[in-house]
């Protein structure tokens, strides 16, 4: 099966969007971006890829199964708990190259000195953590391997730390050296059959014909006719020139994708916010782009959330509960921890210093599209911040009140839509059909 690719590199997250030939999304990638841009993008596309032969057993899975007695509803429960267990194996390799990577930083302590065994006793009560981590309804705060181990890396060596006295900054700078091999390290190619087998064999009630979907999934050839980048990291990418095009042109595309009938777009990313307005084509007519400071986007929020002690995903749900938004004077990040704190010691509300932190970032977004051409229907907003609650909130608040009742979209894959936009001038370079 021949394939278009499409990788955004953004400031944040690496994504991949893998189209077929009739320009069906076959799989979506994604993975944190990292000093190795090559290996970024490897690893988003492998992502992709996996998600595309899932997409093929599910196929193979209905097209065997269609007449029998197992019902739809137990079709999704297996194909639901084979990824489970599929992510469950990819975090227990990564988690063995974690282990070697942290062995070779403490090679020289003695075999029996406190930091080694502590290393050693961190790493086998993670391990034999996995399966609950991997189970069924179980939460995630993130489905990175850095965030994920890293976060329960450091909670059990700080408790080791203080049992048997090895040195806690010790342990954490192992971590923070091994951590770097670990996501330098390209996917294998066979991972996906090695892994998807081990997941398989810790099914023991899932269905013969589920085992044969596994099996010609793996086999499926993806061959790469074309592959475009794009991204606010689009000058790094290991791409040829040619292969490489705007982020304003491939959101621009890929929002009209998605919805047809766009002609404003805004994407709030990690680094920047866009202001895009389309044409009837999805071509762009004109933009707006704070590319100067990350203040009023997705890392500004970051470091809010490390200011309150909090996951990224947790401040939009927090913000909601608002009843009376405060005022924010900077969305520049050098001064919002300050003004954050500031506003605590007064005894503000977290929930509504939130709210205000959230309008205060759409505010800035409004500007931009006032200088872009304003909005107009349909008007899609697209990035990371899309699956924010607060922002989502409060963009369609000012929308309203400045521009009144218009429609407006929001993907659940809002994330790809740079990605996407890639992939589809990868398509029209190697895929589209001749006239």
């Amino acid at each position: 099966m021949r394939i278009a690719v499409g990788i955004d590199l953004g400031s944040t997250t690496t994504k991949a969007v893998v189209l077929d030939e009739a320009r069906r999304v076959l799989g979506r990638g994604i993975t944190n971006s990292r000093s190795n841009y090559s290996v970024a993008c490897a690893v988003a596309l492998r992502e992709a890829l996996d998600s595309a032969r899932f997409g093929w057993i599910a196929s193979e899975l209905e097209r065997t199964l269609a007449g029998s007695s197992a019902s739809e509803a137990r079709r999704r429960a297996w194909l639901e708990e084979l990824e489970a267990r599929f992510r469950e194996q990819l975090y227990r390799t990564q988690l063995a190259r974690l282990g070697r990577a942290l062995a070779a930083c403490f090679a020289p302590e003695p075999a029996s000195s406190s930091l080694r065994r502590a290393v050693e006793e961190v790493l086998e009560r993670m391990e034999g953590e996995a399966p609950a981590l991997f189970a069924p309804g179980a939460s995630r705060k993130s489905d990175f391997f850095r965030d994920l181990a890293g976060s329960r890396y450091m909670a059990l060596a700080e408790e080791r730390a203080r049992e048997s006295g090895a040195s806690f900054e010790r342990l954490a700078g192992g971590f923070d050296k091994a951590i770097l091999e670990v996501e330098n390290a390209l996917p294998g190619e066979e991972e996906f059959g090695e892994h998807a087998r081990r997941a398989l064999a810790s099914m023991p009630g899932a269905a013969p014909e589920l085992g044969r979907a596994v099996l010609s999934a793996a086999r499926v050839p993806l061959e790469q006719a074309s592959c475009v980048g794009t991204g606010y990291g689009r000058a790094t990418l290991p791409f040829e020139k040619e292969q490489i095009r705007s982020e304003i042109l491939c959101h621009g595309l890929g929002a009209h994708e998605l919805f047809p009938g766009t002609r404003t777009v805004l994407d709030i990313g990690g680094q920047d916010t866009k202001a895009i307005q389309v044409d009837e084509r999805g071509i762009v007519t004109s933009f707006q782009m704070n590319d100067r400071c990350a203040a009023g986007c997705g890392r500004y929020l970051g470091y809010i959330a490390d200011e309150m002690n909090l996951g990224v995903h947790e401040l939009g749900p927090i913000a909601c509960r608002s009843r009376r938004s405060v005022r924010i004077n900077s969305t520049c990040t050098v001064f919002a921890g300050a003004e954050l704190r500031e506003r605590l010691s007064l005894g503000e509300k977290r929930e509504d210093i939130l709210a205000g932190l959230h309008r205060a970032i759409v505010l800035r977004a409004m500007s931009l599209l006032a200088r872009s051409g304003g909005v107009r229907d349909e008007f899609t907003f697209t990035g990371g911040v899309a699956k924010n609650p607060a922002a989502v909130g409060a963009l369609e608040k000012l929308v309203r009140e400045n521009y009144g009742e218009l429609s407006l979209n929001i993907s659940p894959d809002s994330i790809y839509t740079g990605a996407l936009g890639a992939a589809l001038f990868a398509h029209r370079e190697a895929l589209r059909p001749c006239a």
